[in-house]
């Protein structure tokens, strides 16, 4: 049996299939003391090397559980694993994996809040990311300024921005007073600040930001910031479902272990009921992964 390397590093949590390929690239990667290539096959007995460090063969071919969770980012913190200006970072809130390491899917800015999915899985990260995809990304944007009709059509037919043309693929209005109004606008690609660029655009200022879906997962209400959760279950299995990936069956864990895993989340039902204050809601009703 062989398969692709990049495919195989992706899939032991290693990282995301465009974080990987790029180290390939780089030269950063060897298979038995040669430089690998991109596309390069490999076997379960090869000696794979990941910048220079020998990687576990049972970690790279055993089909382990992936794991998933969502966290809940609050301002102030960025999504590097270390920070040169010793900023907090948003995994010095996340637990350990049971094996890999956290993939990001995507990131948000230091300004910027809301859902940040993480996985071991560097496939799912990758089909999540990848612009061929199309995932949307909503987001709750509270905008200092008037807005016209004729100012939010613009953004939906596109504007001209340094790095290319941009464009909301949906924008609804979600309330506010005065000059404070609250938008749902979805974009389906992840370049810098492009929400906060595009209303600058139009001569308004983003005062606040939150990401509140990702691709089929919108953020649930029991979730508080700065707190993550972990996706399983019936959620996980849809999730999967969502992108076309297969999901590997989880050995079934004693009850002292769930409730570790879910220790820094609320559950119950009566609370995830909550009011949110005045947070806006979703305009959109496509996601269907919601977290328990």
């Amino acid at each position: 049996m062989s398969e692709r390397i990049q495919k195989v590093l992706a899939r032991a949590g290693y990282g995301s299939r465009r974080g990987l390929e790029t180290m390939i690239k780089d030269g950063k990667v060897s298979v038995n003391g040669a430089i690998a290539e991109l596309g390069d096959q490999i076997k379960i007995d090869d000696v794979v090397k990941l910048e220079g460090r020998a990687l576990s063969n049972k970690r790279l071919w055993q089909q382990s559980a992936q794991q998933v969770i969502l966290y809940n980012k609050p301002v102030g913190e960025v999504c590097t694993r270390k920070d040169p200006e010793g900023r907090r970072t948003i995994y010095q809130s996340l637990p350990s994996p049971e094996q890999g390491r956290w993939v990001s899917v995507g990131r948000l800015d230091i300004n910027t809040s809301g859902l940040i999915i993480l996985t071991t899985d560097g496939e799912l990260a990758n089909t999540l990311m990848h612009p061929s995809n199309e995932m949307d990304r909503e987001y709750a944007v509270r905008v200092l300024g008037d807005v016209t009709s004729e100012m939010m059509q613009t953004l939906r037919d596109g504007v001209e921005l340094e790095d290319g043309k941009a464009q909301f693929a949906d924008i609804q209005p979600a309330g506010g007073e005065g000059a404070n109004s609250w938008f749902h606008v979805v974009i389906q690609e992840g370049r810098n600040r492009e929400v906060r660029r595009l209303w600058e655009s139009q001569g308004v200022q983003v005062s606040r930001l939150m990401r509140v879906r990702y691709g089929p997962v919108i953020i649930p209400k029991q979730l508080k910031m700065g707190k993550w959760m972990m996706l399983e279950g019936g959620d996980l299995e849809m999730l999967y479902e969502e992108v076309g990936l297969a999901l590997n069956v989880e050995e079934k864990k004693g009850r002292a272990q769930r409730e570790k895993k879910l220790r820094p989340l609320e559950t119950s039902e009566s609370k995830a009921r909550q009011k949110s204050g005045n947070k806006p809601k979703s305009t959109r009703s496509t996601s269907r992964v919601r977290g328990r």
